[in-house]
């Protein structure tokens, strides 16, 4: 399926129990949907889920430019919509999780629960913005081992080679345009300021080998400012769906079931 609105056209997928609560599944800068592939499979027969690729990732379509998060946000109304769901849960990783805060600020009567994994609501604008420059001079590959060595731990590329190399080839063959207008988004985010007025009931998800967006510096800015945020800590690296899905999705049907 495919929302239209102007500057892209959205892919998403819905799936699940028809009838059960809708869950909402945003994925990372330089994945797409296929991200959470490994937890469908604990999760269909519970929740209606709704994934999409965001805005540049994926089948998902970006004009050239800087887009920002409420913009992105904007996006999964749209598509919401367009699935006929009005309120939902939603769960969202890295970029996934910075339009989740967004768009439960600017909707909060849409946004019943929000689970934030291995993401932040700061973060270092001057690198990022070297970042988007390389994208746009020399393409992804120019940024494909820094990001993989974040994406990833090293125990997952030495066990699973054949994952690694997958998520790999698909980050360095995605539209540069889309990376880098998601990637200004992130360098021009306000967040940090704001996410003391989130009122959906929050758990932020931090990875023990994340090096992107650890508890220390990130996680803990989260659980300190959204008001009775809680904490569920996963041994995995920042991709944690491909990580550990099985506690992922244990951390997931625990929050939003209870």
């Amino acid at each position: 399926m495919f929302t239209s609105v102007p500057g892209t056209r959205l892919y998403w997928k819905q799936e699940g129990r028809e009838g059960a609560r809708p869950l909402v599944l945003l994925n990372s800068i330089g994945t797409d949907m296929d991200l959470w592939d490994p937890v469908l499979p604990l999760l269909r027969a519970r929740f209606r889920l709704l994934r999409i690729d965001t805005r540049g990732h994926g089948a998902s379509t970006a004009e050239p430019g800087d887009f920002s998060m409420q913009l992105l946000a904007r996006d999964v109304l749209a598509v919401a919509h367009d699935a006929g769901i009005n309120r939902f849960a939603l769960a969202g990783l890295s970029l996934g999780g910075m339009i989740g805060m967004e768009l439960a600020l600017a909707r909060p009567q849409q946004v019943e629960k929000l689970v934030l994994v291995c993401t932040s609501a700061t973060m270092n604008a001057a690198s990022w913005n070297e970042r988007i420059a390389k994208v746009r001079s020399s393409g992804m590959v120019a940024i494909a081992d820094l990001a993989m060595g974040r994406f990833l731990s090293d125990d997952l590329r030495e066990k699973n080679p054949a994952l690694y190399e997958t998520v790999r080839r698909q980050l360095v063959t995605m539209d540069p345009q889309g990376y880098a207008g998601c990637g200004a988004a992130i360098r021009d985010m306000d967040l940090g300021a704001r996410i003391g007025g989130i009122v959906a009931t929050t758990l932020v998800v931090t990875g023990t080998r994340d090096t992107s967006t650890p508890l220390e510096g990130h996680g803990e800015h989260l659980l300190a400012r959204i008001p009775g945020a809680s904490h569920a800590e996963l041994a995995a690296a920042h991709l944690a769906p491909l990580e550990a899905p099985e506690a992922l999705a244990a951390a997931l049907i625990s929050f939003l079931e209870g």
